[in-house]
């Protein structure tokens, strides 16, 4: 990774930062071209980046019919402890101006103002409300279903012998799974996988409107994802019909009620969240185990007794989110470096995750690695991911069914990566197996 040099007199408090670029730079990591080179290269840079002082990268300037969508450009965060660090300390840090680097038009906050982009005291009320969603109680009702449903999966392709990992496997068990919790009928898990893909990879030329506007792609997106979370939310005021839907929007806190804008961005967050950022896991396991032979042996030797370590390694190495951005309340200070209020900073935890002062021998794959202490769900603090455990739990029971049903399948080609800088995805990855038989679910 190429640096972009700060000058930096930290006892004289003053900095001084190169001005926005516009055009796409494959050396700066705000950029979606980075993220287009070879996977390895990208490791690699990603792991030296951690041995480099904080460095602060330029912004760019997209235009779309709404208005122009700007980054001003932000410090970038590689190092493990200092994202630890922004984390735990939400009062200097803030996420209610946003999480990406890009400024959207005020039209997005109808859509996207979810709890990943506020503050407390706000965040803290409606973190409280949708927690409910999370209990032991709630994930216990979903076990059958990530079971049958990865069943299903599998029967959906074993007598094929070939498919594409992604799109056939990877991506519909989470995809279901949301869709299950939320109570949103099985007819609309395709509008639902479609809508996805648009607001996460609409700066991939393969997900691109007609139009080539992607502000208003991901607008309208939004804007179809809502409409349907008003028609399901309300079909099931004063009722209990079992799942996270009903329960929101029937739920109280302080005598306070989720507003339909807030039902409409936590149904877009949990799409994306719950979502996207399993299925860029669960494809990226296959990838590694593809890779690395003797640690695929080493797991289904002992899956129960490996599945642990094996799927935080999975996660580690993965990083599906690639970043999440603060910006600074008051000036201070990181790394020796002064920051300015009204700064962005940038957490890339792609890079924390492959910190060589953490993690020995960081672009290895080990699913016996331990201690894991990655922080592929988000660093510490009030922004921890919600739905960890239910992530966990459907990377172990998908790759359970696929050692027992198709357990010779391995990727047959480089993954097709998703032109973005937020999500470390993979849009297509050609797999083989030996054919089998279904064998339907337990329902």
């Amino acid at each position: 990774m190429t640096a972009v040099p700060t000058e930096s007199e930290a006892a004289g408090g003053t900095s001084t930062k190169p001005p926005p670029a516009i055009e796409a730079d494959p050396h700066n990591p705000l950029h979606n071209a980075f993220w287009r080179r070879d996977r390895r290269v990208v490791d690699e840079d990603l792991k030296q980046a951690c041995s480099r002082p904080l460095t602060f990268y330029p912004g760019f300037e997209f235009t779309g019919d709404l208005e122009s969508v700007s980054s001003p450009g932000a410090w970038f965060v590689t190092r493990h402890s200092t994202i630890l660090e922004v984390s735990r300390n939400p009062q200097i840090y803030s996420s209610s101006s946003g999480v990406t680097i890009n400024d959207f038009p005020p039209e997005f906050n109808e859509y996207f103002n979810s709890i990943i982009a506020m503050d407390d005291p706000r965040h803290a009320r409606l973190r409280k409300l949708v927690s409910a969603g999370f209990t032991p109680r709630m994930l216990a009702r979903l076990e059958d279903s990530v079971q049958d449903q990865a069943r299903l999966i599998v029967d959906e392709v074993c007598e094929r012998g070939e498919c594409d990992f992604v799109t056939d496997v990877a991506a519909r068990l989470p995809l279901r799974i949301v869709c299950d919790l939320m109570g949103i009928p099985a007819s609309e898990h395709d509008f639902v996988f479609d809508q996805s893909n648009v607001i996460l990879g609409a700066a991939d030329e393969e997900y691109v409107p007609e139009f080539g506007d992607f502000v208003t792609a991901i607008l309208m997106a939004g804007e179809a994802l809502s409409n349907l979370m008003d028609e399901v939310a309300e079909s099931k005021v004063g009722m209990d019909t079992g799942d996270l839907t009903s329960l929101l929007v029937n739920a109280e806190v302080d005598g306070e009620r989720l507003t339909r804008a807030e039902l409409a961005s936590f149904f877009v967050l949990l799409v994306v969240a719950g979502n996207e950022t399993t299925r860029n896991a669960i494809s990226w396991g296959l990838v590694h185990l593809t890779d690395n032979p003797d640690q695929r042996k080493i797991w289904t030797d002992d899956f129960d007794g490996v599945a642990h370590s094996a799927v935080e390694e999975i996660v580690r190495i993965a990083s599906p989110v690639t970043y999440m951005r603060r910006t600074v309340l008051s000036d201070t200070v990181l790394e020796g470096q002064k920051i300015d209020e009204g700064d962005m900073v940038v957490m890339n935890y792609l890079c924390a995750n492959r910190d060589e002062s953490v993690f020995d021998d960081p672009l290895k794959f080990d699913v016996l690695r331990d201690p894991n202490p990655h922080v592929g769900y988000g660093g510490p603090g009030p922004h921890f991911c919600l739905g960890a455990h239910l992530a966990r739990r459907e990377i172990k029971v998908m790759f359970r069914e696929i050692f027992e049903r198709i357990g010779d399948i391995h990727a047959t080609g480089e993954p097709v990566p998703l032109s973005s800088s937020f999500i470390h995805g993979i849009k297509h990855l050609p797999a083989e197996f030996t054919p089998s038989k279904p064998v339907g679910t337990s329902a």
